[in-house]
C-alpha cells in the first residue's frame, strides 16, 4: 500500500510538473503572441503612415481625415457609404454631392454624363475623370467623352474636389476633379464575395481577395454584371448589358523601418463590356403610350467595349519630410458602337438622321413607319454605322513632395510633372439594311474605313507647384499649373480606307498656358472655418482651326461647420468664362465629328448646400438615425450672340441658358442602423433641363421632365461577416423624360428590385 501511494505521489508530482511546464509553455507562447501582435500593429501603423503620404501625393484629397485643410469645396464618398447604397450606377452614388450636374442616358450610368458647376456633362468631357489619380477618359486631350468609364460598384470610395486646390489635377479645371479609388492591397488576408440578383434577370458578382506579408502584398478583384435590360425591344430581345472587369495589384517594398523606404506598385486591369444599346429614343407620343419600348430598327445596336490598363508606381521616402512619386501608366480602348445612323425611305431619297425623323415624325412619316418595323420598299433603308474607334493614352507622372513643420507654421510644397500622349483612330463603315415586317435583313456590307477614316493624336506636357502655407488658424494655399499642348490630325479620307495616302489633309493646334490659383482657409474655432479661391479654369482645344481653349476665372466662397454629429457646408461661386468650348458629339445632339468650337462668353453661377446630421447619436439613442440633405441651385448662360451649327445651340442671343443643366436640384436622405441591421430611404428631385438654348419659357418637347424619385436599401447581418441586403431604385415607380439625346426621347429607370448576400473575411 504505501509503494502505491508513493508511485501515485510521483505521478501526481509528476503531473503537476507537468501542468506547471505545461502553464509556463502557454504564458510564453501567449507572451511571444502579444509581442508578435504588437510587432504587428506597429508594422501597420508605419504601413498606414507612409500610404497616407502616397494617397496625398497621387489621389484627390488623399487622407480624408484632413478633408477639412482644403481650401476649397471637398467631397469624400467613403467605403461604408459605399457599402451601405449597394449601387454600381455613378449616376446615383453622385446623386447626393452639391454642384453636380447630372444627365442619365441608359439607365445604369454605364457612359455617363456629368459635369461640375454648370461645366456641361456632355459625356462627362468638361472634369478631370481618374483612377487612383491617373486620367480615365479614352484619349483625356484630343477626345475626352467618356465612352469608358471606371466601374463604379467595384470602388473603394470616390474623390469629388472642386476650387481653385483642383488645378494640381488637370487637365479640365474649370469645373473639378473626380477620382474613383480602386481596392487597396489589405494589410493582412482579406476577402469578399458580394452576390446579387434582381429583375429583368439581373445577377452581380464581386468578389476579391489580397494579403501583405513583410515586404509582398497582392489583390486579385473581378467584379461582372449583367442584365437583359428594362427597356422592350419590338419582336423581342435583350437591352442590357454583360460587362466584366477583372483587376490585379502587386507590391514590393522594403522594409517599414528602413532609412530610405522604398515601393514598387504594379496594377493590371482588365474590362470588357457588350452591351445592346442604342442612340434611338422615342418620340413623345410613344413615350406616352409606351415609355419603355425599343424601336424594331434599333434590334441589332451594340456596343462593344475592351479596356485594358497597367501602372507602374514608384515610391521613395530618402527622409521624413521629403518624398518622390513616380507612375507610369498606358490605358487602351477599343470600342465599336454599330447603331442605327440614318434612313432612307425611297431607293434614291433623301438620308434622314434619326433624331430628325423622331422629332417630327409626321414630316418624315415614311421613314418612321419603317423604324417602327414596316415592310421597306428599298433595300438601302437602314443605315447602320460601325462607329469602329481605337484609344490610347499613356505617359509618366511624378511628383515631388517636401514637408517641414516649425511649431505652428507648417509647409508642404508639390512639385508635378507630367509627360502624356493619348490618340483616337477612327476606322468606320456603314452596313445597309432592309426592314421586312419587323426583321432587319442586311443588304450591303460596307466596307471598314469607307466612313470616318482618321487620326487625332495629343502630345502635352503639365507641370505644377503646389505649396501650402499653414500659420496658426490661417492657411494659404498658391498653386501654378503649367499646359503645354500639341493635337495633331491625318485624315485620310472615305476613298483611301488602305491609308496610303493619296487623299491626306492634315491640320494642328496647339497652346501654351499658365494656370494660377488660391485658395485660403481660416479656421474661427475647432468647429468651424470659411475658405474663398480664386483660379483659371482651362480646357485644351481640338485641333480645328481657330479654336481656342477654353479658359475663365472662378471665384469660390464657402463655410463649413462640423462637430459631433452634425457637418454642414454651404458654398456661393461664380465661373466667368472668356471662351466656353462646345464639342459636336453625337451623344450631345450634334453630327458626330468630334469637333470643339468656340462658345464665346458665358456664366455659371451657384449655390451648394449640405447637411448631414446623426439624429440618433444626437439625442444618445443605442442605435444611429444619419439624416442626409443637398441642394444645388445653378445659373448658367451665354453673353453674347452668335450661331452655331450644333444643334442643341443653334442660333444664341445672350441671356439664353446652356442646355441639359437643371437650375435645382435637391437630395434627402434618411437611415437607421443599429449595427445589426438598417434602413436607409432617399429621394432625388430634379428640375427641368433645356435640351436647347434659350430662354424664358421652356417649351415641352425642349426640354426633360422635372422627376422626383425614391430610393430604398435594408441590410440585415446574419454573422460578423456575413450580410443579407436588398434594394429598390425608383420606388414609386415615376416615368419621367430623363434626356432628349442623343436621339429622341429617352426614360429613366423604372422600379426596379435587387437582393443579395456579401460575406467579407
Amino acid at each position: 500500500m504505501v509503494k502505491v501511494r508513493i508511485l501515485v505521489s510521483l505521478i501526481l508530482m509528476y503531473g503537476l510538473i507537468g501542468q506547471v511546464q505545461a502553464e509556463t509553455e502557454v504564458q510564453k507562447k501567449d507572451q511571444e503572441q502579444v509581442e508578435k501582435s504588437e510587432d504587428v500593429q506597429a508594422e501597420i501603423r508605419k504601413q498606414l503612415e507612409q500610404d497616407v503620404i502616397i494617397l496625398d501625393r497621387v489621389m484627390v484629397i488623399g487622407n480624408p481625415d484632413r478633408i477639412d485643410e482644403i481650401p476649397g469645396s471637398a467631397y469624400y464618398i467613403d467605403k461604408a457609404m459605399l457599402s451601405k447604397q449597394n449601387h454600381n450606377d455613378i449616376n446615383r452614388i453622385l446623386r447626393e454631392v452639391p454642384g453636380i450636374n447630372l444627365q442619365e442616358e441608359d439607365g445604369y450610368g454605364l457612359r455617363p454624363n456629368i459635369g461640375i458647376r454648370g461645366t456641361g456633362s456632355e459625356r462627362s468631357s468638361k472634369i478631370t475623370v481618374m483612377e487612383d489619380g491617373i486620367l480615365m477618359a479614352p484619349a483625356p486631350y484630343v477626345a475626352p467623352a467618356a465612352y469608358y468609364f471606371p466601374t463604379a460598384g467595384r470602388m473603394q470610395s470616390i474623390e469629388i474636389r472642386k476650387g481653385s486646390s483642383q488645378i494640381k489635377h488637370g487637365p479640365y479645371t474649370t469645373g473639378g476633379a473626380l477620382n474613383m479609388r480602386s481596392t487597396p492591397i489589405p494589410y493582412d488576408l482579406t476577402g469578399r464575395a458580394h452576390l446579387t440578383i434582381g429583375e429583368n434577370s439581373s445577377r452581380n458578382i464581386w468578389t476579391s481577395a489580397g494579403d501583405a506579408y513583410g515586404n509582398f502584398g497582392w489583390l486579385v478583384e473581378t467584379y461582372q454584371t449583367k442584365v437583359d435590360g428594362f427597356k422592350r425591344l419590338d419582336g423581342g430581345g435583350n437591352t442590357g448589358f454583360d460587362k466584366k472587369d477583372y483587376l490585379a495589384k502587386f507590391r514590393f517594398n522594403t522594409h517599414r523601418d528602413a532609412g530610405v523606404y522604398q515601393e514598387l506598385m504594379l496594377k493590371l486591369g482588365q474590362t470588357d463590356e457588350v452591351s445592346d444599346e442604342t442612340y434611338l429614343g422615342l418620340t413623345d407620343e410613344d413615350f406616352k403610350r409606351t415609355p419603355y419600348r425599343r424601336y424594331a430598327a434599333s434590334r441589332v445596336d451594340q456596343m462593344n467595349t475592351k479596356h485594358r490598363q497597367f501602372q507602374v508606381r514608384y515610391f521613395v521616402q530618402p527622409g521624413g519630410s521629403f518624398d518622390f512619386t513616380a507612375i507610369f501608366y498606358r490605358n487602351t480602348f477599343h470600342r465599336n458602337w454599330y447603331k442605327l445612323d440614318r434612313i432612307r425611305a425611297a431607293e434614291d431619297g433623301n438620308r434622314a438622321k434619326i433624331a430628325a425623323v423622331l422629332e417630327d415624325p409626321v414630316q418624315h412619316a415614311a421613314e418612321y413607319a419603317i423604324v417602327t418595323g414596316g415592310t421597306s420598299p428599298n433595300n438601302n433603308a437602314l443605315e447602320v454605322k460601325a462607329n469602329n474607334r481605337d484609344y490610347y493614352a499613356q505617359g509618366v507622372q511624378s511628383v515631388f513632395g517636401l514637408q517641414t513643420d516649425r511649431g505652428s507654421v507648417t509647409h508642404h510644397l508639390e512639385v508635378g510633372l507630367r509627360f502624356h500622349k493619348d490618340q483616337i483612330d477612327r476606322f468606320q463603315w456603314v452596313d445597309l439594311y432592309k426592314m421586312d415586317n419587323g426583321v432587319m435583313q442586311l443588304t450591303g456590307a460596307g466596307t471598314k474605313g469607307t466612313e470616318s477614316n482618321r487620326i487625332e493624336t495629343a502630345t502635352a506636357f503639365a507641370s505644377y507647384l503646389h505649396y501650402k502655407l499653414t500659420c496658426g488658424n490661417l492657411s494659404a494655399t498658391p498653386g501654378l499649373r503649367y499646359e503645354n499642348v500639341k493635337i495633331e490630325r491625318k485624315d485620310y479620307g472615305k476613298s483611301d480606307p488602305g491609308r496610303t495616302g493619296s487623299s491626306l489633309t492634315t491640320r494642328e493646334n496647339s497652346v501654351d498656358v499658365w494656370i494660377p490659383g488660391l485658395g485660403l482657409n481660416y479656421r474661427f474655432s475647432p468647429s468651424t472655418r470659411a475658405f474663398v479661391g480664386i483660379h483659371k479654369g482651362f480646357a485644351p482645344p481640338g485641333s480645328k482651326d481657330g479654336t481656342r481653349p477654353e479658359n475663365s476665372i472662378n471665384y469660390e466662397l464657402g463655410l463649413h461647420y462640423g462637430k459631433d454629429a452634425l457637418d454642414a457646408q454651404a458654398i456661393v461661386y461664380l465661373n466667368d468664362y472668356g471662351n466656353l468650348l462646345g464639342a459636336d458629339l453625337a451623344a450631345a445632339g450634334g453630327t458626330g465629328s468630334g469637333d470643339q468650337f468656340n462658345g464665346g462668353e458665358a456664366v455659371a453661377r451657384g449655390l451648394e448646400l449640405g447637411l448631414r446630421y446623426d439624429l440618433g447619436n444626437a439625442s444618445g439613442a443605442l442605435f444611429s438615425i444619419p439624416f442626409r440633405i443637398a441642394y444645388t441651385y445653378t445659373s448658367a448662360e451665354f453673353r453674347h450672340d452668335f450661331e452655331s451649327d450644333f444643334e442643341p445651340w443653334g442660333t444664341v442671343k445672350t441671356g439664353d441658358e446652356i442646355p441639359y443643366i437643371p437650375r435645382h436640384q435637391v437630395f434627402a436622405g434618411l437611415g437607421i442602423e443599429n449595427g445589426r441591421w438598417g434602413v436607409d430611404l432617399s429621394a432625388k428631385y430634379t428640375g427641368e433641363m433645356r435640351t436647347k438654348a434659350g430662354s424664358g419659357r421652356i417649351f415641352a418637347l425642349e426640354s426633360t421632365q422635372a422627376h422626383f424619385t425614391v430610393d430604398a436599401s435594408t441590410e440585415v447581418a446574419l454573422s460578423p461577416k456575413a450580410k443579407l441586403f436588398g434594394r429598390v431604385r425608383n420606388l414609386t415607380n415615376k416615368t419621367y423624360i430623363a434626356a432628349r439625346r442623343p436621339a429622341g426621347v429617352r426614360p429613366g429607370m423604372p422600379r426596379t428590385f435587387m437582393a443579395g448576400i456579401k460575406t467579407d473575411f
